[in-house]
């Protein structure tokens, strides 16, 4: 049976009886997690374990665990994480292995409370014109930087046995306004596009999952990425992803209409399945019942997602945690 082409989330720390009936109906991808959702391990796991129960199969739960201050496990259940750009900084001509030590450490986190996917890397370039909720998220200010961090961080996680979600596809890095609020605009090039914020993503074009982005690229489309044929053409074509495309939250004010009309704009433009939090259970229906079951491509790409989850490797912790210390100089966590 297809899955549903949603990844949804849940109001709470349990899941009320209504959500276990709706996940139940219309069978999700899978879920994300937020901090809300969140109180401690042993009730994370029960939460888990709950959300794969209503959907009746081992469902991939993702997390935005960047570190920094987006990240949605803290202490005691997890380390507070430096923002990413700060530890690369920090870690300097030893980055991309501290950015795998970091991101094995994060999966060794999430797995303990059943969470088996995050959304990360970050393959988006900075610059000095990124807009600040952005920046100091980014892996790097110039092109081999972020993919060689990426990769790091990809291999990182999936070596803790945790899926990673690269993100912001095709680049977010030139946006200079907030997408959670603004929708931004892009007016670089098509040859610059190509050559600097597509080619992180087709040098990373292997990874299991990646999220949209909703900008405007102005040389492609004036619709927004993640709503553009022409866009999501070119990231399977030009950029040569063929992994599963999530959108990024569809609730992001970057985006105008219903909920239930922009979950059909999204899938229609060609993305996987649609990413919708933070709402009532009314729209989390409408949306799933918008966004109807998996093509069979996207079945194909999603059932691809689910074989990367491996079973972790072993880790001798406290060595990990001091090697990353000594690249940094001490300057770890945050």
């Amino acid at each position: 049976m297809p899955y549903g082409a949603t990844i949804l989330d849940a109001e709470g720390t349990r899941l009320s009886a209504e959500e276990k009936a709706l996940f139940q109906r219309v069978n999700p991808f899978g879920f994300i997690l937020f901090a809300r959702n969140i109180e401690s391990a042993a009730q994370t796991q029960a939460l888990c374990d709950e959300l794969r129960e209503a959907v009746g199969r081992d469902c991939l739960i993702t997390v935005d665990q960047e570190g920094g201050r987006v990240q949605r496990l803290r202490p005691p259940l997890a380390r507070q994480w430096q923002p990413a750009l700060d530890h690369v900084q920090a870690a300097g001509e030893g980055a991309s292995r501290a950015m795998y030590l970091r991101a094995r450490l994060i999966a060794q986190e999430l797995r303990e409370v059943g969470i088996d996917s995050n959304c990360a890397p970050l393959a988006d370039v900075a610059s000095e014109d990124t807009h600040p909720f952005l920046q100091n998220r980014c892996y790097g200010r110039d092109l081999a930087a972020v993919v060689a961090n990426a990769r790091a961080t990809s291999d990182g996680l999936l070596d803790g046995g945790v899926v990673p979600v690269v993100k912001h596809i095709p680049g977010h890095g030139r946006a200079s306004m907030d997408s959670h609020f603004d929708l931004p605009r892009i007016s670089a090039p098509l040859d610059q596009l190509r050559q600097e914020d597509f080619a992180a993503f087709r040098a990373l074009n292997d990874l299991p999952m990646g999220m949209t982005a909703h900008l405007v690229y102005e040389a492609l489309d004036e619709r927004p990425a993640t709503l553009s044929p022409t866009v999501m053409q070119v990231v399977r074509e030009d950029i040569g992803f063929d992994g599963l495309i999530m959108s990024d939250d569809i609730s992001m004010k970057a985006l105008q209409g219903t909920a239930a009309d922009i979950a059909r704009d999204t899938i229609a433009a060609g993305c996987d399945v649609v990413l919708f939090c933070n709402a009532p259970l009314d729209q989390r229906t409408a949306v799933a019942e918008a966004a109807g079951e998996m093509t069979p491509a996207a079945q194909a790409r999603a059932e691809r997602a689910e074989a990367a989850r491996r079973s972790p490797a072993m880790l001798d912790t406290a060595a990990a945690e001091a090697e990353l210390s000594a690249l940094m100089g001490g300057q770890v966590y945050g």
